[in-house]
């Protein structure tokens, strides 16, 4: 599972992960604008142009917990996909809903590519 907010290593809903290893730190394929969502948590926007590679961790999720614990905590802006790393390879991650796209309050931070940066907890790189 693809992690690039609340979850990651530090983050408020971390603890959702239930001790699930940290398989790497890796970044998206450069196919997604990033977004926060009324300045609250990160959100992937799948596109067909103008992409960027987004900052994240990857994790060795069991489905249990990713059924029983993390989904149910994700905000409703989000659902759940298959996106692509840099390396080519896919894996779950939450997406922008389409249908919250025209509703919700989006600060494009794209060009920032990293939602710990964005928020000041990490030095740009």
């Amino acid at each position: 599972m693809f992690l690039n907010g609340g979850g990651m290593r530090g983050g408020d809903l971390h603890h959702q992960l239930r001790g699930a290893p940290l398989v790497k730190e890796t970044r998206t394929a450069p196919k997604y604008r990033f977004h926060s969502v009324d300045d609250r948590f990160p959100a992937l926007e799948p596109v067909d142009e103008g992409g960027v590679a987004v900052w994240g961790e990857l994790y060795d999720l069991p489905m249990e917990t990713l059924r029983d614990s993390l989904l149910p905590a994700e905000p409703p802006e989000l659902e759940l996909s298959v996106i692509e790393l840099e390396d080519g390879t896919s894996s779950f991650a939450v997406v922008l809903r389409k249908e919250y796209r025209r509703t919700a309050t989006l600060t494009d931070i794209s060009d920032v590519g990293s939602w710990r940066q964005y928020k000041g907890i990490e030095p740009p790189a």
